[in-house]
């Protein structure tokens, strides 16, 4: 598989929350993540990240996201994404549904170690998000 297609089906498996069932076939063992967001401040893991994006989709059901633009850098080995999360907070948690939406812009720069996912890098930011909800 194509370091492309390898991360599109990443992409896609995280944000229609497959959880980490559906993208450790695209990452090496023990994958790292960062983000420079609190509410994913005890986040290290894609693992982890893949579950929490799982959990979001709880409180969202109707959670999607909208493609923007798909990138490929073979030279370094990453693949960018750039979308726009959308939803409706209809049901309770981690706060009573306040039926409010977001539309939150965001970029995955997924690093590649060979064939697989090594690193990825959540850009969002959270505090917009979490105020067009109703959460903070």
């Amino acid at each position: 598989m194509t370091m492309e297609k390898t991360a599109w089906a990443f992409f896609d498996a995280c944000e229609t929350g497959k959880g980490w069932e559906g993208c450790k076939a695209h990452c090496h063992q023990g994958a790292t993540f960062s983000a420079q967001a609190d509410a994913l401040a005890d986040v290290t893991t894609v693992e982890g990240y893949a579950e929490w994006m799982k959990g979001l989709l709880t409180p969202i059901p109707d959670g999607h996201y909208e493609l923007k633009s798909f990138s490929v850098d073979e030279a370094r080995g990453i693949v960018t994404a750039f979308a726009v999360f959308h939803g409706t907070h209809t049901v309770d948690g981690p706060v009573p549904a306040t039926g409010r939406t977001v539309a939150a812009d965001y970029v995955y720069a997924i690093e590649f170690d060979g064939e697989k996912i090594r690193h990825m890098t959540k850009i969002w930011n959270d505090v917009h998000s979490l105020k067009q909800l109703g959460w903070a």
